[in-house]
């Protein structure tokens, strides 16, 4: 089958190993950008243009939606949708699993742990934001940070309230977390793909840095994960509605407590840790449910 990947840059590990992944198992694989893409939205015939031509023939799609491009990314997706081709992560949900207040809210309700999150718009109730969310030292993170950009470590009172009022005073919206001391720097990326999980890594941050990412730095290895940290990772996945997400949570002293999921994980960090072939996992997901209306 002809299966399309939405990715900004075909020369990414993620990408690439997808485009490999896909021809191996004999898929026609082509990178499509979806910044570059034209949608064409006309009563019970929607199409794509893709640089003046028009997208055929393709059978699924495997998006690879930056942050910076949910909004027209998410678009391309539905209307992908609209022409009743499958797309491995859904537009509602893609959409869903960026607004970080949001999935949240949804994972509280299902009862998923997850360190303690306070939100506020304005400066007059700082004080009260810090100290719903335990108090000293707190995590700060923009709703729209990625990758460990826009996440800060607030040591003190003064220290988080002088940062929250900055960033609220030219409204910016945060979030503010606890911070879970006995996680040490230390975090888990679980890779859920159609509701199994196929790979777990430990990331440990670089000398001195709190945050974990790769991108800042950290290590990782591969984890055997308990059994409550693999039904928490399976249940985030599903209750955000993604059938491919990578899932980021803590070990504390009353369990896992998830701090985001990702609908767009990357594949270097995961697959360097277990030496498990995810992306051959999502193709193989592909390949169940591309029939599927």
């Amino acid at each position: 089958m002809k299966i399309a990947i939405l990715s900004r840059n075909q020369n990414l590990y993620s990408t690439k190993r997808l485009v490999e992944a896909g021809k191996q198992r004999g898929h026609e694989m082509v990178v499509l950008d979806h910044l570059k893409c034209v949608l064409v939205i006309e009563k019970n015939k929607p199409h794509i243009y893709y640089r003046g031509e028009k997208v055929n023939g393709v059978s699924a799609v495997i998006p690879r939606i930056g942050a910076s491009a949910t909004f027209y990314g998410a678009a391309v997706v539905r209307q992908f949708e609209m022409m009743k081709i499958f797309t491995a992560v859904e537009s509602q949900a893609l959409v869903r699993s960026r607004d970080k207040l949001r999935s949240l809210q949804l994972m509280a309700r299902a009862g998923i742990g997850m360190p303690k999150t306070a939100f506020a718009s304005t400066t007059k109730y700082v004080d009260n934001l810090i100290e719903q969310a335990g108090g000293a030292p707190v995590v700060v993170k923009l709703l729209e940070g990625t990758q460990g950009i826009g996440v800060i470590l607030a040591e003190t009172h003064a220290s988080a309230k002088s940062v929250i009022e900055a960033f609220l005073g030219v409204k910016v919206n945060l979030l503010v977390q606890e911070f879970v001391k006995e996680a040490k720097g230390i975090d888990i990326r679980v890779f859920v793909v159609d509701g199994q999980i196929v790979g777990a890594m430990k990331r440990q941050g670089a000398e001195g840095e709190f945050r974990s990412n790769l991108h800042r730095g950290g290590s990782a290895v591969a984890l055997d994960l308990s059994p409550e940290e693999k039904a928490t990772a399976i249940r985030s996945a599903k209750k955000l509605g993604l059938g491919i997400a990578g899932v980021d949570m803590l070990q504390s002293n009353r369990g896992p407590l998830v701090m985001e999921v990702n609908s767009s994980p990357g594949l270097q960090g995961i697959e360097g840790a277990t030496k498990v072939d995810i992306a051959s996992k999502i193709i193989e997901y592909v390949e169940r449910n591309e029939h599927v209306d």
